[in-house]
């Protein structure tokens, strides 16, 4: 069944595997992890069975015990391979962490699934079913047959040691001094064809077992020193040695901001799933009039990279300021759910009302308690909207939400309260509800992604015009923003053109431009704090983008599940786990990446970026100091006396 699993994928990706000549691979490759798979599975069970005493066998609760076990897993492989092909079309994988993930949130998911994809869930659960019955058929009459004369006791103890021993040596499938891993069956450039010599059991049994274990960190890519880690990122950051204020928090430094008068409120709108390739200023589909008017007033980014995939991610960059890793995000990690640094936490010590507004249940990916711990004093959420327009599966629409915020900023600045809002969008998500009458849809049938982003962008734009015709319009910044893009695969080790977003700033003094520098969405955070007048030392990595003398051309990282990606201009570094780093051109007119030669200053650089996240987490040190710091020799001595 896993091989004729593997041969349907393999014709479906044909043109892929050609193109890297391996089919070798993927057939050999993938009966190594069948092996690998059934012997975990059905090693120990078949060693107790032969242990077991004839007269137990004979019992029919034994033989249906065993049978129910055995069609259970055949039941299961077959969902997880029959749940493939839709996940592969989502995320360019087969099911991993992400497809774990999703499981926790059964609510959510299963109305996603119902009025999105109820035909591919509907096959996949009569797969199997089939599955399923036919084992139990199949199976039930010969584990019942099978008591007859056993050999002696002996002889099914050493029967049995060597069943567990023989099955715990294929487990491994390595002589070396590591078992088996996905990274040690990759072959080519192409993340898609790597994971197909995989089955998607061992698949998301592997991800289960990492979530179980210590995240991996950056150290899967390599080691080195951490003085020397410290040295890369404060190069890299541009700044005076004498920014920096406080010897055991490394990366805590003053920026001076580009504004120094009456504080200005902050409001970011996180847009859920926009990617360049829906953005019509940015070279995509036109579906995005509103933001494209925007643009034409706004600063605004046309070269800005997310850093990852989920929007947990795209929370961890722009709130924070934090770089990417291959485990979770912080969102959702232990060690961050207080006393990280965020936005919310450093404007919170200046007053400031910090709220997080959105339309479904804030419990989602842990974002209350990540956001309750780290800042934010109000979350409003789906329950506190009071008769909405229209609600759907993520929650109420991207109109009810921003009159919500809208009312809320009209009664903040009327109070005279400084504020900091985080408005984060989920009508452009999967199945894409949204109300009727609102656009010109984009396309048939109406629940589709592009309608939806042409639906969300609509909610910006009356947004906007609302805030616009508002009292706190004059003393407050806007940033627009997506938090990942809507599907990122493709045929190389990391597809550079998926994490291309947009992202533009609006607000008093902000005057209308182009930016075509290379940039992060690390580099929103610091830029938006020098926009409001924040002259407080952070431990944020990223640059202060209102010099436009920095980042030329600019850099940008991207985590694309364990591949991580260091871009300075149109030179990318990936880093894979347990191999060399490879370095390639990236070609943005084709999206191509060309094999290049390494350079290792370059690597070393990508190298001490993925390493400092994962040591900043474990350490605590990406946080704000709860003494003042002593720091007589910084460029703003005021405000880091305040700590």
């Amino acid at each position: 069944m896993l091989t004729l699993s593997r041969i349907a994928l393999s014709w479906w990706t044909m043109d892929r595997i050609d193109l890297v000549d391996g089919m070798r691979e993927v057939f050999l490759g993938g009966l190594r992890v069948d092996i690998a798979t059934l012997c975990g599975l059905l090693g120990v069970p078949a060693a107790l069975w032969i242990l077991l005493p004839e007269r137990w066998i004979r019992h029919r609760v034994v033989p249906l015990a065993a049978t129910l076990y055995a069609s259970a897993l055949l039941a299961t492989l077959a969902f997880l391979e029959a749940s493939t092909p839709p996940f592969i079309a989502e995320y360019g994988l087969r099911p991993n962490r992400i497809f774990v993930e999703y499981l926790v949130y059964p609510q959510e998911v299963a109305a996603t699934v119902a009025k999105g994809h109820a035909g591919s869930a509907l096959l996949t659960m009569a797969v199997a079913a089939i599955a399923a019955v036919s084992g139990w058929r199949w199976l039930r009459p010969r584990f019942a047959e099978s008591a007859g004369h056993s050999p002696a006791l002996a002889i099914r103890v050493v029967l049995a040691i060597v069943i567990v021993l023989a099955s715990a040596f294929c487990v491994r499938s390595s002589s070396g001094h590591r078992p088996m891993n996905p990274a040690m069956l990759a072959f080519s450039e192409d993340p898609t064809v790597n994971v197909l010599p995989l089955n998607s059991t061992y698949s998301v049994f592997f991800a289960v077992r990492e979530l179980l274990q210590d995240e991996p960190g950056g150290e899967i890519y390599g080691a080195m020193p951490v003085a020397d880690i410290v040295r890369e990122i404060r190069a890299e950051s541009a700044l005076p040695p004498n920014a920096y204020v406080d010897p055991a928090l490394p990366t805590l430094a003053h920026r001076m901001p580009v504004y120094h008068d009456k504080p200005r409120n902050l409001v970011i709108v996180l847009e859920e799933s926009l990617g360049a390739g829906f953005i019509g200023h940015l070279g995509g589909l036109p579906l995005s009039p509103e933001i494209d008017a925007l643009s034409r007033e706004a600063w605004t980014f046309e070269r800005l990279y997310a850093t990852g995939t989920r929007s947990v991610r795209g929370i961890e960059a722009v709130l924070t300021g934090f770089t990417p890793t291959p485990a979770q995000a912080v969102v959702k990690q232990p060690r961050s759910q207080h006393g990280f640094f965020s936005l919310a936490q450093l404007l919170g010590r200046r007053g400031y009302d910090a709220t997080f507004y959105y339309g479904g249940e804030s419990h989602f990916d842990n974002m209350r308690g990540f956001f309750l711990g780290n800042g934010f004093t109000r979350v409003i959420e789906q329950k506190d909207y009071r008769n909405p327009s229209f609600t759907g599966s993520w929650g109420v629409s991207d109109e009810d939400l921003f009159a919500r915020a809208d009312q809320e900023f009209d009664r903040l600045h009327a109070e005279g309260k400084p504020f900091f809002g985080l408005v984060f969008s989920s009508s452009n998500h999967d199945p894409f509800e949204f109300p009727d009458g609102r656009i010109a849809l984009h396309e048939q049938p109406k629940q589709t992604r592009n309608n939806a982003t042409k639906y969300a962008d609509h909610a910006v734009g009356t947004f906007f015009q609302r805030a616009k015709a508002s009292d706190y319009w004059r003393d407050t910044v806007f940033l627009v923003v997506a938090d990942h893009d809507a599907k990122v695969f493709g045929k190389e080790l990391v597809p550079i053109e998926n994490f291309h977003i947009p992202g533009l700033i609006l607000g008093p003094g902000i005057a209308p431009r182009r930016d075509g520098r290379i940039v992060s969405q690390i580099d929103l955070a610091p830029t938006l704090l020098s926009l409001v007048g924040s002259d407080d030392a952070t431990p944020m990595t990223g640059q202060d983008l209102t010099d436009p003398t920095r980042l030329q051309p600019g850099r940008a990282m991207m985590q694309y599940d364990a591949n991580y990606a260091w871009m300075e201009g149109n030179q990318v570094v990936i880093l894979q786990p347990g191999q060399a780093a490879r370095q390639f051109s990236y070609r943005k007119d084709t999206e191509a990446l060309l094999p290049s030669q390494l350079d290792p200053a370059l690597s070393r650089r990508a190298l001490a970026q993925a390493l400092w996240a994962t040591h900043a987490y474990e350490q605590g040190l990406y946080r704000l100091p709860e003494a003042p710091a002593k720091c007589a020799r910084a460029p703003a001595p005021r405000a880091c006396a305040k700590g």
